[in-house]
This record gives C-alpha cells, sequence and structure tokens, in this order.
C-alpha cells in the first residue's frame, strides 16, 4: 500500500467514526437544557473541515451562540479566519465561556454578550458592542430560538379540554421572530452605516412547512425565511445579502427532555435515519457568507426527511 493511498483510508476511517450513530439517548435535564451537559455532546468541531481562510478579516455576530448550531457556526467562521461575537441568555453563561474557549483555539477573537434579543436595546447594544470590538460588522446570523410545544386544542370525548395558550405563543414569537426582526433590522442599519455591504444569516426550520404541535414555532420558522426573501430585495442596492437555512432535526440542547422513543420516532423517517449534527448544519452557514452570488434562499439541511 502507497502512503497516499494509507492517508486516504485513514481520513475515510476518521470520517466514518466520526459520524453519529443512531438516536440520541434521552437528557436528563429540562429542554433546552444547558450543552456541556449532554452526553454524548453534540458534534459541533467539525473535525473533517479543513479551514481556508474563506472569512478572514470578517467579524460575525451570532445570536444563541453559546450552544448548538450557533456554537458550531462560531467555530467555523472562527475557523475560516473571522472574529465572532455570541449573543446569550445569562442563565447560559457556562456554555458561553466554553464556546469561547473553542473559537479561541481556532485564532479567532470571541465577544460574550449576554441579553435578550426580545428588547429593542439591547438588539442595538450588540451590535454596537460588537463593532466596538471589532472595528466592523460583515455578518449576523439569526440563531437564538425556544419551543414551547403544544396542540392548538386538545379535545376529549367531544369537547375542547386544553388549548394554546397567548402566553405560549407570545413566548415563541417573541424570541423566534420578533428577535430575528430586531436583530436584522439594527445590524443592517450599521452595515449600511459602515458601507461595507454584509451578510445576514437566518436559521429556520424544516418546520416552517407545518408540524404537529407547533403552531407558534412553525409560524415563526416560516417568518423567518420570508424575511430572508425580503430582505434580500430590499437590501441588494446596499450590498448586503440574506440567506436562510431550515435544518431538520438536529442533535442540540433543543432535545432535551425527549424520551428514546420520541427520539426514535423523529428519526424514522428521515432517510439517513440520524439526527443531524450542529457541524453539519454551520458548514452551510459558511456557503452563505462565502458565496456572493447567493442571496435570499433557504437550504433545507434536512438528511432527506423532505424528499
Amino acid at each position: 500500500m502507497s502512503k497516499n493511498q494509507g492517508t486516504k483510508k485513514q481520513r475515510e476511517s476518521t470520517r466514518q467514526n466520526s459520524e453519529p450513530k443512531g438516536p440520541m439517548p434521552a437528557q436528563k435535564q429540562p429542554r433546552p437544557g444547558i450543552e456541556s451537559e449532554m452526553r454524548p455532546r453534540p458534534e459541533f468541531l467539525a473535525p473533517n473541515y479543513k479551514g481556508a481562510e474563506k472569512l478572514k478579516g470578517k467579524a460575525a455576530l451570532i445570536t444563541g451562540g453559546d450552544s448548538g448550531i450557533g456554537r458550531s457556526v462560531a467555530v467555523l467562521y472562527a475557523r475560516e479566519g473571522a472574529d465572532v461575537a455570541i449573543v446569550y441568555l445569562p442563565e447560559e453563561q457556562p456554555d458561553a465561556e466554553e464556546t469561547r474557549q473553542y473559537v479561541e483555539r481556532e485564532g479567532g477573537r470571541c465577544l460574550l454578550i449576554a441579553g435578550d434579543v426580545k428588547e429593542s436595546a439591547f438588539c442595538r447594544e450588540a451590535v454596537e458592542k460588537t463593532v466596538a470590538e471589532f472595528g466592523r460588522l460583515d455578518v449576523l446570523v439569526n440563531n437564538a430560538g425556544i419551543v414551547k410545544d403544544g396542540l392548538l386544542l386538545k379535545v376529549k370525548d367531544g369537547q375542547v379540554v386544553g388549548k394554546m395558550g397567548l402566553d405560549q405563543w407570545n413566548a415563541v414569537i417573541g424570541v423566534n421572530l420578533t428577535g430575528v426582526f430586531l436583530c436584522g433590522r439594527e445590524a443592517a442599519e450599521r452595515m449600511v452605516k459602515l458601507g461595507n455591504g454584509g451578510v445576514i444569516v437566518n436559521i429556520s426550520s424544516i418546520s416552517k412547512d407545518g408540524n404537529v404541535g407547533q403552531t407558534n414555532y412553525t409560524a415563526t420558522k416560516a417568518g423567518v425565511a420570508a424575511m430572508a426573501v425580503t430582505w434580500a430585495k430590499e437590501l441588494a442596492r446596499y450590498g448586503i445579502r440574506t440567506g436562510a437555512i431550515a435544518p431538520g432535526f438536529c442533535a442540540t440542547d433543543i432535545l432535551s427532555g425527549m424520551t428514546p422513543e420520541t427520539l426514535a420516532k423523529v428519526t424514522a423517517p428521515v432517510p439517513l435515519k440520524r439526527l443531524g449534527e450542529p457541524n453539519e448544519i454551520a458548514q452551510t452557514a459558511v456557503f452563505i457568507v462565502e458565496n456572493d452570488f447567493f442571496t435570499g434562499r433557504t437550504i433545507a439541511v434536512d438528511g432527506g426527511l423532505r424528499l
């Protein structure tokens, strides 16, 4: 066997060993949980992904960047040469600190900004802090999101015995839709003032097409995909591109609390027969930023679920 053949086989072995195997076991913590307490840990480092300075010199602001898809986006952006600021809730400080360590290992600078994307003043503050720290803002990734599932109506023996509460609706709309609007508006304004263009990436979901028990969540994920289209048309004149990613079911802290039976049911219709990993979504977030002719589209990364 030649040296090159041996190296190729070693790479293939590493790739196969790093792929998730089967359903994720139940997570013993409330939903959403703390990623550092998940077992096994979601794959956010993308061990086979090699950086090529695609984002060298850029600065990105990532909401929900402490864990899950947002964490992996932060790490891969840093691997590609970017500095990153991550937004997270104060109670997620342990995950945020860990994310900063991984970003810095990739050679990037990482600014931690704790706060709530539902608040207009905070969104402006996060944008301004990013610019103050890095001298620029090239990318916004709207990733922060929550779930509060429930049926629109619960009916037993022909009688309505429960329904989705307005508090459930408002909580999810506030983070997943209003938060995206606020951060997008503030980031776009700053990008226009800086005059260097920019990119906004909205994290949608395959649930945007409708999902039982998720009236609130599906409405938000359809909304942020539509925002990407609208913003692409409105902001192109300023050199700002937009895009969205619709992940399938992924191994993130949002799955905490699900039983093994539920997780198995979730993965059963997926042609690849497994959950996605955060790094598999994050690689698409790199593509959207580095491809200068991409705007206004939503890319599904779902293991073939919506084929």
